[in-house]
């Protein structure tokens, strides 16, 4: 009987055997595989590819950084710092590592004190910049925030305190209109130069600052920096230095600046110093003035708004964007033209009655003199007699006046080293036309002839055209950085510019428009109160430019004008008379006469050039303009002159020739035109 329970064995121990042997062999295969292409890998890593990686890792632990220069110093002609460098420290975000902005910032804000400006400013620039470009939150952060930042760091990433150089101007509002100011570089700073420029912190925008600001920025060095898993900088491995900007020097003086500025005391206005032998600028003021360090950083919208509504234009540079009608000061350039032109020699005489008529009309020309009798070339400058220059004038024609003026450097930019100079206007019919269908008239001629009309005259150009006179002709380029130097140890270098061009080629016209400047001041002239004291002789020319027009034949009392209408006040001199190192060109505004108003600051100025003595000026509590000039006195009062019964009398005595002329009068009567100025054209 079988035995029941036990099932028979039917393995085949061979078979399996043989199978197990193939798993073992395609499992070693497999292992042997995987580290073949294991080893394969770490051949590649470590031999084929090590360069790559080697580089990777190097640039991983070491990271340029842009090493941003030094912005060149500018000084006076002494040395003395006009704009510097100051260390200071900015907090910048990177968005692409600091995550939630607006945590950031929330977070931030109990540590660092940051303005709805500074956080504005910051999502702006973020909004308009990659994500992976540091945005500065807020400039100049204080040491004991920076300390307070350092215990938190950690929270905080993306964010870094960076050093850099902060553009200050000592001087405040004294040179603002001279040295300028530099801003935050923005985009259109890196349209405008390349994309390289976006490293420069601060761009010129202003003066000095924006002429040079090439030479000033110098260039950008790299350093190379080891840092940690954090990215923390634990040591310098490499530099390639910065090169620092060029130092400006200028021919201004500061001390100088500030009598100029003195010499005003609440007056507005502007003066330009030039030194005549060379056309260096030794000073030049727009009043009033502002503080250029508002800008550096980014001016705040309430100091913005308070310079944009101020009614007397702070911003406003007079001297290069500036200009209007020069007024009596043009006189002695236009009596030079009408020598060298041959109408006129330095001893011809004309007979002044009082007041110009054009053939053919009885609209007359009056002269402030109210008849200055027998005038020649000097005694025209030095009284300033209208009737000489409106004869003079119409006898040139408009054509003729226009091509002198622009010789002697007017309707053109003067060449100083400041961008945007108004390059003013010589009146002229192709000047008229651009601007009106109108013809042009023969009274528009007259009234150009003592500096009125379409003219416009800026400061600058009326110091260039002084300086010319006082030098002997040599009209020169006027400049303000005179020397430069590229590096600390380096020799300074003049700034190259233009020859200097001739004015005249008769040394004997130009003595005769010297010798009535200096009567002008020192003889029987309309300048005579501002040589009362005088250690030196002075050569000048006091003038008014009117706003409005006279009605009729009624004589107009400045003050009694809106102010805005009142006339200004203008001199142009130079001293000493004998051998000039200072040439001026002053314009008040609204001061009512030059001869009361601009010339006694002229001679404040001249003082503290020749004398060292710096101005006091006592202001008038009720005015606020000085008490010395405060008065407004007509030019013609400031001279004696002749009476109206004296200048009958002289009609009736001056001996006649034959035909009953007077002899040696050029000019007497003047041939009317070909084509006659109608009845309604405009009056002076």
């Amino acid at each position: 009987m079988a035995r029941r329970g036990r099932r028979p064995d039917i393995r085949n121990n061979a078979t399996e055997a043989a199978a197990f042997r193939t798993r073992a062999i395609i499992g070693f295969g497999a292992v042997v595989l995987a580290l073949g292409v294991l080893a394969g890998w770490y051949f590649k890593l470590q031999v084929i590819d090590h360069d790559i990686y080697a580089k990777r890792s190097e640039a991983n632990r070491i990271k340029p950084r842009p090493v941003v220069p030094g912005r060149g110093l500018i000084l006076d002609r002494k040395g003395r710092i006009l704009a510097e460098n100051e260390q200071a420290y900015r907090l910048e975000v990177t968005p692409e590592e600091a995550g939630d902005t607006r945590r950031l910032i929330s977070e931030l804000s109990r540590i660092i004190a940051l303005s709805p400006d500074d956080i504005a400013r910051f999502d702006r620039e973020r909004k308009a910049q990659r994500s992976f470009r540091a945005v500065t939150l807020k400039l100049r952060i204080s040491e004991d925030e920076m300390a307070r930042f350092a215990l938190d760091r950690w929270r905080f990433p993306g964010v870094e305190v960076v050093p850099y150089l902060n553009r200050y101007y000592p001087y405040g509002d004294l040179f603002a209109h001279v040295v300028g100011y530099v801003g935050r570089t923005d985009e259109s700073d890196v349209a405008r130069y390349g994309q390289a420029h976006l490293l420069y912190p601060q761009t010129g925008r202003t003066g000095l600052e924006r002429y040079y600001d090439e030479a000033l920025r110098g260039k950008i060095g790299y350093e190379q920096v080891e840092t940690n898993v954090e990215g923390r900088a634990l040591r310098r491995l490499g530099l390639l230095p910065a090169t620092a900007g060029a130092d400006l020097r200028l021919s201004v003086d500061a001390d100088l600046q500030q009598a100029m500025v003195l010499a005003f005391g609440g007056l507005h206005g502007s003066a330009v110093a030039v030194e005549p032998a060379t056309g260096n600028i030794l000073g030049m003021v727009s009043l009033p003035s502002f503080d250029p360090n508002l800008f550096v950083n980014g001016i705040s919208h309430d100091d913005y708004r308070s310079l944009m509504d101020d009614p007397a234009r702070p911003l406003f540079n007079r001297n290069v964007l500036g200009g209007g009608p020069p007024g009596s000061t043009i006189k002695p350039l236009v009596a030079l033209a009408g020598v060298d032109s041959g109408l006129r020699t330095p001893e011809s005489r004309v007979f002044s009655t009082g007041e110009f008529f054009i053939p053919g009309q009885r609209r007359g020309y009056r002269d402030a003199a109210r008849g200055a009798g027998w005038t020649d070339l000097r005694d025209s400058i030095a009284r300033s007699v209208n009737y000489y220059y409106y004869q003079l004038a119409y006898e040139m024609g408009i054509e003729r006046f226009d091509e002198y003026m622009t010789r002697y450097g007017f309707g053109q930019p003067t060449g100083i080293d400041l961008l945007g100079e108004n390059a003013g206007v010589v009146p002229s019919p192709r000047f008229k036309a651009s601007r009106s269908r109108e013809p042009w008239y023969a009274g528009e001629t007259v009234i150009a002839g003592i500096g009125q009309g379409y003219w416009i005259a800026t400061a600058l150009q009326l110091a260039r055209g002084t300086a010319a006179i006082a030098n002997g002709g040599q009209l020169n380029t006027l400049h303000l950085a005179n020397e430069r130097r590229d590096g600390f140890d380096a020799p300074w270098r003049l700034v190259p510019r233009p020859a200097a061009t001739s004015i005249t080629d008769n040394p004997a016209h130009l003595r005769a428009v010297q010798e009535g400047m200096v009567t002008t001041i020192h003889g029987r002239g309309t300048g005579t109160r501002m040589a009362i004291g005088a250690e030196y002789r002075m050569a000048g020319k006091t003038g008014t430019a009117q706003r409005v027009s006279r009605r009729g034949s009624a004589s107009m009392d400045p003050r009694s004008l809106p102010y805005h209408l009142r006339h200004q006040a203008l001199f142009v001199g130079y001293a000493p008379a004998e051998n000039p190192t200072i040439a001026l060109a002053i314009t008040v505004e609204h001061g009512g006469y030059g001869g009361s108003t601009a010339a006694p600051i002229a001679r404040r100025i001249f003082d503290a050039w020749l004398l060292g003595k710096m101005p006091e000026v006592e202001i008038d509590a009720a005015t606020g303009a000085p008490a010395a000039v405060a008065a407004v006195v007509p030019e013609a009062e400031l001279a004696p002159e002749p009476s109206f019964e004296a200048v009958v009398a002289g009609v009736r005595t001056a001996p006649r020739d034959a035909n009953g002329k007077f002899p040696g009068v050029t000019l007497t009567t003047v041939p009317a035109p070909a084509t006659g100025a109608p009845p309604t054209e405009p009056t002076p």
